[in-house]
């Protein structure tokens, strides 16, 4: 029993951390580093090292074999983003088309701080007034006294 459950356990793990072989150290680091910088194009929330659907190791087939042809780093993510869009990549580029995913979320965190603050104004403008009431309020009681 222990047996298969070791045996079971070490073909999992052979799965999981299966590197292409025939790439030196250098390019084995390239190649991970890659697969975690470019986007899974079926799964959309995973990386294309965590991915395990059909087109993501399609994907990873296709930069072994680029990094294995000597090209760099950025012509293999300039072909890949040729052909599958700025989508393929986590950190798309600055430019007209992207400016929405780089700059929303400072307007966000500006609207919400803008909206925090004209609250907080509000909320110490009526407490003033009310606090104003109060003392108006408490002299006349004592002058009827």
């Amino acid at each position: 029993m222990i047996r298969k459950v070791l045996g079971f356990y070490l073909l999992a793990c052979s799965v999981v951390w299966a590197a292409p072989e025939g790439l030196t150290n250098e390019e084995l680091v390239r190649y991970h580093d890659l697969l975690e910088e470019l986007r899974c194009l079926v799964c959309q929330n995973q990386n294309l090292a965590e991915s395990n659907a059909s087109l993501a190791n399609d994907l990873k087939r296709q930069v072994e074999d680029m990094i294995r042809a000597g090209q760099t780093d950025e012509q293999i993510k300039t072909y890949l983003q040729a052909r599958y869009g700025d989508f393929v990549l986590y950190r798309p580029p600055f430019k007209p088309t992207t400016w929405v995913l780089w700059i929303s979320p400072f307007v966000v965190l500006i609207v919400v701080l803008l909206i925090a603050w004209l609250t907080l104004r509000k909320r110490q403008a009526t407490q003033t007034r009310t606090d104003a009431v109060d003392r108006d309020a408490l002299k006349r009681l004592l002058d009827n006294e």
